[in-house]
Protein backbone atom coordinates (compact mmCIF):
# COMPACT_ATOMS: atom_id res chain seq x y z
CA UNK A 1 0.00 0.00 0.00
CA UNK A 2 0.85 3.47 -0.78
CA UNK A 3 1.55 5.50 2.24
CA UNK A 4 2.97 8.61 0.80
CA UNK A 5 3.47 10.53 -2.93
CA UNK A 6 6.15 13.30 -3.14
CA UNK A 7 6.41 15.58 -6.83
CA UNK A 8 8.02 18.37 -7.18
CA UNK A 9 9.24 20.24 -10.66
CA UNK A 10 7.25 17.37 -12.79
CA UNK A 11 4.22 18.69 -15.62
CA UNK A 12 2.36 20.75 -13.94
CA UNK A 13 3.70 20.46 -11.00
CA UNK A 14 6.64 23.71 -10.50
CA UNK A 15 6.93 23.30 -6.53
CA UNK A 16 6.96 20.21 -4.15
CA UNK A 17 3.41 18.59 -3.31
CA UNK A 18 2.81 15.30 -1.13
CA UNK A 19 -0.15 13.04 -1.45
CA UNK A 20 -0.47 11.82 1.97
CA UNK A 21 -2.73 8.16 2.73
CA UNK A 22 -1.35 8.49 6.37
CA UNK A 23 -4.18 7.60 8.62
CA UNK A 24 -5.25 10.15 11.50
CA UNK A 25 -6.15 7.70 14.43
CA UNK A 26 -7.18 10.36 16.75
CA UNK A 27 -10.10 10.20 15.12
CA UNK A 28 -11.88 6.78 15.33
CA UNK A 29 -14.19 7.31 13.36
CA UNK A 30 -14.75 4.92 9.97
CA UNK A 31 -12.15 3.10 11.59
CA UNK A 32 -12.99 0.58 8.22
CA UNK A 33 -11.65 2.58 6.28
CA UNK A 34 -7.75 2.21 7.54
CA UNK A 35 -5.65 -0.50 7.52
CA UNK A 36 -3.53 -0.85 10.42
CA UNK A 37 -0.41 -2.90 10.37
CA UNK A 38 3.03 -2.44 12.24
CA UNK A 39 1.93 0.89 14.18
CA UNK A 40 1.24 2.11 10.68
CA UNK A 41 -2.56 3.55 9.64
CA UNK A 42 -2.96 3.54 6.13
CA UNK A 43 -6.02 4.88 4.30
CA UNK A 44 -7.67 2.23 1.93
CA UNK A 45 -9.11 4.81 -0.44
CA UNK A 46 -8.24 8.31 -1.47
CA UNK A 47 -10.61 11.02 -3.90
CA UNK A 48 -8.74 13.96 -5.72
CA UNK A 49 -11.13 16.50 -6.76
CA UNK A 50 -10.44 19.77 -8.99
CA UNK A 51 -11.32 21.74 -11.89
CA UNK A 52 -10.46 20.12 -15.09
CA UNK A 53 -6.96 20.88 -16.44
CA UNK A 54 -5.73 21.58 -12.61
CA UNK A 55 -3.14 18.27 -12.37
CA UNK A 56 -5.24 15.73 -11.54
CA UNK A 57 -4.10 13.46 -14.58
CA UNK A 58 -0.64 14.91 -14.06
CA UNK A 59 -0.55 13.43 -10.10
CA UNK A 60 -1.95 10.40 -11.39
CA UNK A 61 0.71 9.98 -14.07
CA UNK A 62 3.47 11.03 -11.14
CA UNK A 63 2.60 7.60 -10.12
CA UNK A 64 3.26 6.24 -13.24
CA UNK A 65 6.93 7.59 -13.45
CA UNK A 66 7.98 6.12 -10.40
CA UNK A 67 5.96 2.77 -11.14
CA UNK A 68 8.07 2.46 -14.55
CA UNK A 69 11.84 3.27 -12.46
CA UNK A 70 11.01 0.68 -10.00
CA UNK A 71 10.44 -1.84 -12.85
CA UNK A 72 13.42 -1.01 -14.42
CA UNK A 73 11.75 0.81 -17.65
CA UNK A 74 12.48 3.69 -19.52
CA UNK A 75 11.23 7.04 -17.72
CA UNK A 76 8.84 7.61 -20.83
CA UNK A 77 6.94 10.91 -20.21
CA UNK A 78 8.72 12.50 -17.23
CA UNK A 79 9.11 16.17 -18.01
CA UNK A 80 9.63 18.91 -15.92
CA UNK A 81 7.33 21.70 -15.76
CA UNK A 82 7.08 24.25 -18.58
CA UNK A 83 7.58 27.44 -16.59
CA UNK A 84 11.04 26.91 -14.82
CA UNK A 85 14.16 26.73 -15.65
CA UNK A 86 14.67 24.11 -13.76
CA UNK A 87 15.06 20.64 -16.01
CA UNK A 88 15.34 18.29 -12.70
CA UNK A 89 12.31 16.30 -11.19
CA UNK A 90 11.95 14.96 -7.99
CA UNK A 91 9.99 12.07 -7.30
CA UNK A 92 9.75 10.02 -4.90
CA UNK A 93 7.06 7.31 -2.56
CA UNK A 94 6.85 5.55 1.01
CA UNK A 95 5.45 2.31 0.92
CA UNK A 96 4.50 -1.18 2.82
CA UNK A 97 5.56 -4.07 1.46
CA UNK A 98 5.79 -7.76 3.25
CA UNK A 99 4.53 -5.54 6.79
CA UNK A 100 7.70 -3.19 6.06
CA UNK A 101 8.06 0.89 5.22
CA UNK A 102 9.90 1.85 2.55
CA UNK A 103 11.03 4.90 0.89
CA UNK A 104 12.11 5.72 -2.85
CA UNK A 105 13.64 8.90 -4.23
CA UNK A 106 14.95 10.21 -7.05
CA UNK A 107 16.20 13.29 -9.03
CA UNK A 108 15.50 12.94 -12.83
CA UNK A 109 17.31 15.49 -15.44
CA UNK A 110 14.68 15.18 -18.13
CA UNK A 111 17.26 17.28 -20.62
CA UNK A 112 20.18 15.02 -20.19
CA UNK A 113 18.04 11.67 -19.14
CA UNK A 114 20.08 11.10 -16.14
CA UNK A 115 19.53 10.41 -12.51
CA UNK A 116 20.91 12.86 -10.41
CA UNK A 117 20.37 11.52 -7.11
CA UNK A 118 18.65 8.33 -5.61
CA UNK A 119 17.87 6.93 -1.84
CA UNK A 120 16.20 4.08 -0.94
CA UNK A 121 15.53 3.92 3.43
CA UNK A 122 13.39 1.73 5.93
CA UNK A 123 10.80 3.85 8.06
CA UNK A 124 10.32 2.27 11.31
CA UNK A 125 7.79 3.22 14.07
CA UNK A 126 7.82 2.33 17.95
CA UNK A 127 5.25 1.56 19.95
CA UNK A 128 4.90 5.49 20.82
CA UNK A 129 4.08 6.73 17.32
CA UNK A 130 8.22 8.09 16.74
CA UNK A 131 9.44 7.43 13.44
CA UNK A 132 13.30 6.36 12.57
CA UNK A 133 14.61 6.32 9.31
CA UNK A 134 17.28 3.75 7.80
CA UNK A 135 19.17 4.41 4.90
CA UNK A 136 20.05 1.74 2.74
CA UNK A 137 21.61 3.86 0.07
CA UNK A 138 21.87 6.54 -1.33
CA UNK A 139 23.94 8.07 -3.88
CA UNK A 140 24.32 11.77 -4.36
CA UNK A 141 27.17 12.96 -6.25
CA UNK A 142 26.45 16.45 -6.23
CA UNK A 143 26.77 16.61 -2.59
CA UNK A 144 29.72 14.16 -1.83
CA UNK A 145 27.73 11.73 -0.54
CA UNK A 146 27.67 8.12 -1.72
CA UNK A 147 26.58 5.73 1.30
CA UNK A 148 25.44 1.98 1.34
CA UNK A 149 24.99 0.71 4.58
CA UNK A 150 28.02 -1.16 6.05
CA UNK A 151 29.69 -1.62 2.46
CA UNK A 152 32.53 0.28 1.56
CA UNK A 153 33.11 -1.94 -1.47
CA UNK A 154 29.32 -0.79 -2.70
CA UNK A 155 30.04 2.94 -1.85
CA UNK A 156 33.32 2.63 -3.91
CA UNK A 157 31.31 1.14 -6.81
CA UNK A 158 28.54 3.68 -6.47
CA UNK A 159 30.67 6.54 -6.80
CA UNK A 160 31.64 5.73 -10.37
CA UNK A 161 28.54 3.94 -11.88
CA UNK A 162 27.00 5.53 -14.53
CA UNK A 163 23.84 7.97 -14.60
CA UNK A 164 21.47 6.46 -16.88
CA UNK A 165 19.36 4.69 -14.71
CA UNK A 166 19.17 4.04 -11.30
CA UNK A 167 22.05 2.37 -9.38
CA UNK A 168 20.43 -1.30 -8.00
CA UNK A 169 20.19 -1.84 -11.99
CA UNK A 170 23.60 -0.92 -13.08
CA UNK A 171 25.54 -2.70 -10.51
CA UNK A 172 26.06 -6.39 -11.05
CA UNK A 173 23.92 -7.48 -8.11
CA UNK A 174 25.34 -11.11 -7.72
CA UNK A 175 27.97 -9.20 -6.15
CA UNK A 176 25.92 -7.27 -4.04
CA UNK A 177 23.28 -8.88 -2.64
CA UNK A 178 21.77 -5.88 -0.37
CA UNK A 179 21.02 -4.25 -4.35
CA UNK A 180 19.42 -7.84 -5.32
CA UNK A 181 17.19 -7.05 -1.75
CA UNK A 182 16.00 -4.08 -2.67
CA UNK A 183 15.97 -4.61 -6.27
CA UNK A 184 13.17 -6.98 -5.43
CA UNK A 185 11.47 -5.04 -3.08
CA UNK A 186 10.97 -2.16 -5.70
CA UNK A 187 9.90 -4.48 -8.88
CA UNK A 188 7.56 -6.18 -6.19
CA UNK A 189 5.22 -3.29 -5.12
CA UNK A 190 5.75 -1.71 -8.64
CA UNK A 191 4.34 -4.76 -10.00
CA UNK A 192 1.21 -4.63 -7.53
CA UNK A 193 0.53 -0.70 -8.56
CA UNK A 194 -2.43 -1.23 -11.12
CA UNK A 195 -2.89 2.32 -12.93
CA UNK A 196 -6.28 2.80 -15.32
CA UNK A 197 -7.81 5.56 -17.63
CA UNK A 198 -11.30 5.29 -17.66
CA UNK A 199 -11.71 6.36 -21.01
CA UNK A 200 -9.55 3.62 -22.37
CA UNK A 201 -9.70 0.88 -19.79
CA UNK A 202 -7.96 -2.39 -21.68
CA UNK A 203 -10.32 -5.70 -21.61
CA UNK A 204 -6.92 -8.15 -21.61
CA UNK A 205 -7.41 -8.75 -17.76
CA UNK A 206 -10.92 -9.57 -18.13
CA UNK A 207 -10.64 -11.54 -21.13
CA UNK A 208 -7.44 -13.49 -19.57
CA UNK A 209 -9.69 -14.39 -16.69
CA UNK A 210 -12.79 -15.33 -18.61
CA UNK A 211 -10.85 -17.18 -20.49
CA UNK A 212 -9.38 -19.66 -17.78
CA UNK A 213 -11.28 -22.35 -15.50
CA UNK A 214 -10.15 -20.19 -12.25
CA UNK A 215 -12.50 -19.56 -9.37
CA UNK A 216 -12.17 -15.74 -10.04
CA UNK A 217 -14.08 -15.83 -13.37
CA UNK A 218 -17.30 -17.05 -11.02
CA UNK A 219 -16.54 -13.73 -8.87
CA UNK A 220 -15.98 -11.50 -11.87
CA UNK A 221 -19.51 -12.64 -13.35
CA UNK A 222 -21.26 -11.79 -10.10
CA UNK A 223 -19.74 -8.75 -9.58
CA UNK A 224 -20.51 -7.82 -13.50
CA UNK A 225 -24.39 -9.23 -12.76
CA UNK A 226 -24.55 -7.35 -8.90
CA UNK A 227 -23.39 -3.98 -10.57
CA UNK A 228 -27.43 -3.96 -11.23
CA UNK A 229 -27.14 -3.64 -15.04
CA UNK A 230 -29.73 -5.26 -17.36
CA UNK A 231 -27.30 -8.72 -17.86
CA UNK A 232 -28.52 -11.70 -17.16
CA UNK A 233 -25.10 -13.75 -17.92
CA UNK A 234 -21.72 -12.94 -19.32
CA UNK A 235 -19.50 -15.44 -20.82
CA UNK A 236 -16.61 -15.82 -22.92
CA UNK A 237 -17.63 -18.09 -25.70
CA UNK A 238 -15.35 -19.29 -28.06
CA UNK A 239 -18.14 -21.03 -30.37
CA UNK A 240 -19.94 -17.32 -30.80
CA UNK A 241 -18.27 -16.45 -33.72
CA UNK A 242 -19.41 -19.25 -35.65
CA UNK A 243 -22.94 -18.32 -34.24
CA UNK A 244 -23.04 -14.67 -35.58
CA UNK A 245 -21.53 -16.26 -38.86
CA UNK A 246 -24.24 -18.63 -39.33
CA UNK A 247 -26.98 -15.70 -38.11
CA UNK A 248 -25.77 -13.18 -40.55
CA UNK A 249 -23.92 -14.49 -42.92
CA UNK A 250 -25.14 -17.86 -43.49
CA UNK A 251 -21.54 -19.53 -44.15
CA UNK A 252 -18.57 -19.70 -40.60
CA UNK A 253 -16.18 -19.37 -43.31
CA UNK A 254 -17.19 -15.57 -44.20
CA UNK A 255 -17.22 -14.78 -40.39
CA UNK A 256 -13.44 -16.69 -39.91
CA UNK A 257 -12.06 -14.69 -42.86
CA UNK A 258 -13.78 -11.74 -41.65
CA UNK A 259 -12.32 -11.65 -38.10
CA UNK A 260 -8.97 -12.78 -39.20
CA UNK A 261 -8.41 -9.29 -40.54
CA UNK A 262 -8.62 -8.03 -36.95
CA UNK A 263 -6.44 -8.40 -33.87
CA UNK A 264 -6.71 -11.63 -31.67
CA UNK A 265 -7.33 -9.01 -28.67
CA UNK A 266 -10.55 -7.84 -31.19
CA UNK A 267 -11.73 -11.72 -31.39
CA UNK A 268 -11.21 -12.16 -27.70
CA UNK A 269 -13.50 -9.45 -27.32
CA UNK A 270 -16.31 -10.51 -30.20
CA UNK A 271 -16.04 -13.73 -27.56
CA UNK A 272 -17.20 -11.59 -24.56
CA UNK A 273 -20.73 -12.71 -24.42
CA UNK A 274 -23.63 -10.92 -22.86
CA UNK A 275 -27.01 -12.55 -21.90
CA UNK A 276 -29.66 -10.20 -22.06
CA UNK A 277 -33.86 -11.51 -22.04
CA UNK A 278 -32.55 -15.13 -22.64
CA UNK A 279 -30.55 -13.78 -25.75
CA UNK A 280 -26.69 -14.04 -26.61
CA UNK A 281 -24.99 -11.12 -27.66
CA UNK A 282 -21.58 -9.53 -28.11
CA UNK A 283 -20.70 -7.63 -25.53
CA UNK A 284 -18.66 -5.27 -27.22
CA UNK A 285 -21.34 -4.51 -30.18
CA UNK A 286 -24.15 -4.81 -27.71
CA UNK A 287 -23.48 -3.42 -23.91
CA UNK A 288 -23.43 0.71 -23.12
CA UNK A 289 -20.17 2.45 -22.86
CA UNK A 290 -20.97 2.02 -19.22
CA UNK A 291 -21.46 -1.37 -19.11
CA UNK A 292 -18.20 -2.32 -21.35
CA UNK A 293 -16.35 -0.44 -18.89
CA UNK A 294 -17.37 -2.19 -15.86
CA UNK A 295 -16.77 -5.59 -17.32
CA UNK A 296 -13.60 -4.29 -18.17
CA UNK A 297 -13.26 -3.07 -14.53
CA UNK A 298 -14.07 -5.70 -12.78
CA UNK A 299 -11.09 -8.03 -13.02
CA UNK A 300 -8.80 -5.11 -12.16
CA UNK A 301 -10.64 -4.35 -8.81
CA UNK A 302 -11.22 -8.25 -8.07
CA UNK A 303 -7.25 -8.29 -8.25
CA UNK A 304 -6.88 -5.36 -5.98
CA UNK A 305 -8.74 -6.44 -3.66
CA UNK A 306 -8.10 -10.46 -3.15
CA UNK A 307 -3.95 -9.60 -4.24
CA UNK A 308 -3.51 -6.53 -2.42
CA UNK A 309 -3.08 -4.19 -5.18
CA UNK A 310 -2.80 -0.31 -5.44
CA UNK A 311 -5.82 0.45 -8.26
CA UNK A 312 -4.88 3.97 -9.39
CA UNK A 313 -8.18 5.41 -11.19
CA UNK A 314 -8.28 8.33 -13.35
CA UNK A 315 -11.82 9.73 -13.99
CA UNK A 316 -13.47 6.57 -12.11
CA UNK A 317 -17.50 8.38 -12.34
CA UNK A 318 -16.63 8.63 -16.29
CA UNK A 319 -19.91 6.62 -17.52
CA UNK A 320 -20.58 5.29 -14.19
CA UNK A 321 -23.95 5.97 -12.30
CA UNK A 322 -23.21 7.95 -9.50
CA UNK A 323 -24.76 5.02 -6.97
CA UNK A 324 -21.85 2.38 -8.66
CA UNK A 325 -19.10 5.08 -8.05
CA UNK A 326 -20.22 4.82 -5.38
CA UNK A 327 -20.53 0.99 -4.40
CA UNK A 328 -16.99 0.70 -5.83
CA UNK A 329 -15.27 3.02 -3.11
CA UNK A 330 -17.39 1.41 -0.34
CA UNK A 331 -15.95 -2.19 -1.22
CA UNK A 332 -12.56 -0.81 -0.73
CA UNK A 333 -13.32 0.80 2.51
CA UNK A 334 -15.06 -2.18 3.93
CA UNK A 335 -13.18 -4.58 6.71
CA UNK A 336 -13.19 -7.51 4.52
CA UNK A 337 -10.94 -5.28 2.39
CA UNK A 338 -7.60 -5.99 4.38
CA UNK A 339 -4.40 -4.81 1.75
CA UNK A 340 -6.53 -3.42 -1.36
CA UNK A 341 -6.05 0.33 -2.15
CA UNK A 342 -7.76 2.89 -4.30
CA UNK A 343 -6.80 6.09 -5.10
CA UNK A 344 -8.84 7.97 -7.88
CA UNK A 345 -9.69 11.27 -9.46
CA UNK A 346 -13.07 12.15 -9.66
CA UNK A 347 -15.70 15.30 -10.58
CA UNK A 348 -18.67 12.90 -8.67
CA UNK A 349 -19.77 15.52 -5.95
CA UNK A 350 -22.26 12.94 -4.53
CA UNK A 351 -18.83 10.98 -3.02
CA UNK A 352 -18.15 14.38 -0.93
CA UNK A 353 -19.31 12.25 2.00
CA UNK A 354 -18.25 12.46 5.64
CA UNK A 355 -21.01 10.83 7.18
CA UNK A 356 -20.86 7.54 6.00
CA UNK A 357 -18.11 7.19 2.88
CA UNK A 358 -14.72 8.72 3.71
CA UNK A 359 -12.61 10.03 6.32
CA UNK A 360 -12.08 13.73 6.03
CA UNK A 361 -8.28 13.15 5.75
CA UNK A 362 -9.57 10.42 2.62
CA UNK A 363 -10.56 13.81 0.14
CA UNK A 364 -8.25 15.45 -1.52
CA UNK A 365 -8.78 18.73 -3.19
CA UNK A 366 -6.54 20.53 -6.14
CA UNK A 367 -6.14 23.81 -7.31
CA UNK A 368 -4.31 26.47 -9.30
CA UNK A 369 -2.71 29.52 -8.22
CA UNK A 370 -0.68 32.28 -9.79
CA UNK A 371 2.38 30.53 -8.42
CA UNK A 372 1.78 26.73 -8.55
CA UNK A 373 -1.17 23.87 -8.44
CA UNK A 374 -1.79 23.42 -4.84
CA UNK A 375 -2.81 19.80 -3.43
CA UNK A 376 -4.52 19.49 0.19
CA UNK A 377 -6.77 17.49 2.08
CA UNK A 378 -10.32 18.06 3.74
CA UNK A 379 -8.77 17.45 7.22
CA UNK A 380 -7.18 21.04 6.81
CA UNK A 381 -10.59 22.62 7.34
CA UNK A 382 -11.79 22.25 11.34
CA UNK A 383 -14.84 23.27 13.21
CA UNK A 384 -12.53 26.02 14.30
CA UNK A 385 -11.15 27.38 10.96
CA UNK A 386 -15.02 27.43 9.21
CA UNK A 387 -17.24 24.43 10.75
CA UNK A 388 -16.39 21.52 9.01
CA UNK A 389 -17.24 18.45 11.21
CA UNK A 390 -17.45 14.82 10.16
CA UNK A 391 -21.93 15.93 10.11
CA UNK A 392 -21.25 18.63 7.92
CA UNK A 393 -23.25 18.83 4.97
CA UNK A 394 -19.47 18.62 2.55
CA UNK A 395 -21.49 19.09 -1.03
CA UNK A 396 -23.09 22.15 -0.08
CA UNK A 397 -19.88 23.56 1.41
CA UNK A 398 -17.89 22.45 -1.66
CA UNK A 399 -20.43 24.23 -4.23
CA UNK A 400 -20.01 27.39 -2.05
CA UNK A 401 -16.56 27.48 -2.95
CA UNK A 402 -15.24 26.96 0.96
CA UNK A 403 -12.65 24.62 -0.28
CA UNK A 404 -11.96 25.89 -3.15
CA UNK A 405 -11.09 23.55 -5.97
CA UNK A 406 -13.94 25.06 -8.04
CA UNK A 407 -14.52 26.22 -11.46
CA UNK A 408 -16.74 29.18 -11.89
CA UNK A 409 -17.74 28.56 -15.67
CA UNK A 410 -19.09 32.16 -16.92
CA UNK A 411 -20.26 30.61 -20.64
CA UNK A 412 -22.58 33.16 -21.67
CA UNK A 413 -20.01 35.90 -21.59
CA UNK A 414 -18.41 34.26 -25.21
CA UNK A 415 -21.49 34.80 -26.26
CA UNK A 416 -21.85 38.44 -25.23
CA UNK A 417 -18.42 39.12 -26.24
CA UNK A 418 -19.63 37.81 -29.52
CA UNK A 419 -22.14 39.58 -30.04
CA UNK A 420 -20.20 42.76 -29.45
Amino acid sequence: MILEVRVDNCQVFSKSIELSLKADMRNKKLAYNVASNKNFNILKSVCLYGPNNVGKTCLINAIRFIRRVMLNKRPVGINTNLFTKNKICKLGMTFMYNEQVFNFDFHYNSDKEEFLYEKFSECVKDKYGNEKEIIYLEKDPANKRIFAQNNTDLEAVLGVVGKDNIAIYLIDTEKFPQLNTISKILQSFASKIDILDMNKIPWAKTIEVMKSKSAKKKKIVEFIRHADIDLEDFKYNRDFLHHIGLKFHGDKSAIQEEVLKHSPNFMDQLCLVSTHNGVQVPSAFFDSTGTKKIIALASHIIDAIEEGKVLVIDELDSSLHYSLTRAIVALFNNELNKNGQLIFSTHDISLLDCKALFRKEQIWFMRRTDEQIDVYPLSIFTAQKNGTRDTTDIIEHYKKGVYGALPRPDLIEALLEVEK
